[in-house]
């Protein structure tokens, strides 16, 4: 299985993401370095692109594939695709809190440490739908990391499209979110310019 192993500070100052984004609470010491040419139209595109695979930790071919079944949904391509991805396991796992980074939710996940309407789901990259309850299973409720992460996000909000019940460890999607509700600064028409090629 590919995996990308490039340093998340690192890739967060190439493609100028804030690492909270990703769940990190840490600073760079280093100062940006300052651009001698403007990005060219291409480059900008690559760039939201390559921003919107690594916060989500989506590989090109499973991207590309995201960017088709969005363009057959009804609607603004670029709005399907955000929603897409941000309906993904790995990452409801991340917004309810049950994980500190997206990285952590998708290995929480991986593990077999949730519970979607009652059944084990080990797939990061299953799709979640509207009244879908995300659960810890039973035995690993007591798990260090999970403690870990609900005590670091209980100041984090919660999206508007999700419910969370912190005392039983589960979660509910109210609704499949909207762009509007999606809170990174990812511009997906550019994303959509750049594939429409």
């Amino acid at each position: 299985m590919a995996v990308d192993r490039t340093p998340v500070l690192k890739r967060c100052r190439q493609l100028g993401i804030d690492p909270i984004v990703m769940g990190i609470n840490k600073e760079s010491k280093r100062e940006p370095r300052r651009r001698r040419r403007q990005e060219s139209e291409y480059g900008a595109q690559l760039r939201e692109k390559q921003k919107a695979k690594f916060i989500y930790g989506v590989l090109e071919k499973q991207f590309r594939g995201y960017y088709d079944k969005a363009l057959k949904i009804e609607g603004i391509t670029g709005d399907n695709l955000m929603t897409i991805l941000e309906s993904r396991l790995d990452n409801v796992v991340f917004r309810l809190g049950f994980a500190r980074t997206r990285k952590e939710a998708r290995q929480t996940v991986r593990h077999g440490h949730i519970q979607v309407n009652g059944h084990r789901v080990d797939i990061p990259s299953y799709q979640v739908k509207a009244g879908d309850v995300i659960s810890v299973a039973p035995k690993f409720k007591d798990l260090l990391p999970i403690k870990e992460a609900l005590i670091r996000t209980e100041s984090v909000a919660v999206p508007s499209w999700l419910e969370v019940d912190i005392e039983k460890l589960r979660g509910t999607v109210l609704q499949l979110p909207s762009r509007d509700q999606i809170d990174l600064d990812i511009d997906a028409q550019l994303i959509v310019e750049l594939y429409s090629k």
